[in-house]
């Protein structure tokens, strides 16, 4: 029998997040020790596919993290996509709109930093806070919502078809570890600039926000996807550094041949070498 691949195993079919287990692993490594090993691995042919798709020119690829507070979106950011060349990433991290974002279509301020041609780019939180905090915050109309889950669909499907695969992770954290992650902010001084005591007020409607991202999950499905367990670290991080290698490999990107007679170029470059 195959062997079952990591988007199989995480991708999210029926959105009920109270049967998700925030600290399963439900493929891959055991422990951590396995899971460094791994993805040491993963990151030489990750960093290799990368270099094609900046070379090749032509395609790229958007990992879209969402979760909550302490899930882990800094972290992805800094373990995976760290273990590609700088040169061909693009983050994207995007907080409250602000007054002049707020004037603007909601998609006004995505469209701006998505990964040109050949780049490989990650959005730390997304398009979607703009249908989760309004319908937790009750700042749009039910009509209104739906109305933005339609347009997601479009737009995620005009990303589709202009060449940007886009990888869409929910990094499922449980409250007892947030609230471990958050005391930790608290109690080291390096870790302070960290916290925001605006996490508590939000913490506080914990089912609330659930309620909101399983009706995203649930309409917006133009790509899959994929449930992270995110209370381990470290199980977070090779599951998402796999989901980019199955990616990758699956667009298979190739460095184009070169526009220009190889034995030629040779040949002038020896004829006209200063040293000779």
């Amino acid at each position: 029998m195959a062997k079952k691949s990591v988007r199989d195993a995480l991708r999210l079919e029926e959105v009920d997040l109270s049967t998700l287990d925030p600290a399963g692993r439900p493929t891959g490594p055991k422990n951590k020790k396995e899971a460094a090993e791994d993805i040491a691995a993963t990151g030489v042919e990750l960093d290799a596919l990368q270099e094609a798709l900046y070379a090749e020119d032509s395609r790229s690829v958007l990992l879209v993290l969402q979760g909550m507070d302490t899930s882990g979106k800094g972290g992805v950011v800094r373990h995976v996509m760290g273990l590609v060349n700088p040169q061909g990433v693009r983050i994207a991290s995007f907080k409250k709109p602000t007054a002049a974002e707020r004037r603007q279509h909601f998609l006004t301020r995505i469209r701006k930093v998505l990964p040109e041609k050949g780049r490989l780019g990650a959005f730390d939180r997304s398009h979607y806070e703009d249908v989760l905090v309004p319908k937790v915050e009750r700042l749009l109309t039910a009509a209104e919502i739906r109305g933005r889950y339609k347009e997601i669909n479009a737009f995620e499907k005009e990303l589709a078809d202009s060449g940007t695969t886009v990888v869409k992770c929910f990094l499922h954290i449980s409250p007892e570890v947030q609230k471990e992650r958050l005391l930790a902010r608290l109690d080291d001084p390096r870790k302070n600039w960290k916290y925001n005591p605006a996490d508590i007020d939000v913490r506080s409607k914990w089912s609330k926000y659930q309620d909101a991202y399983t009706q995203a999950l649930r309409n917006c499905r133009e790509t899959p996807w994929y449930a992270v367990p995110s209370d381990r670290k470290w199980y977070r991080n090779w599951a998402i550094s796999r989901l980019l290698l199955e990616t990758l490999r699956e667009m298979d990107p190739k460095f184009p041949p070169p526009a220009y007679d190889l034995e030629a170029e040779k040949a002038r470059l020896i004829s006209a070498d200063p040293l000779r």
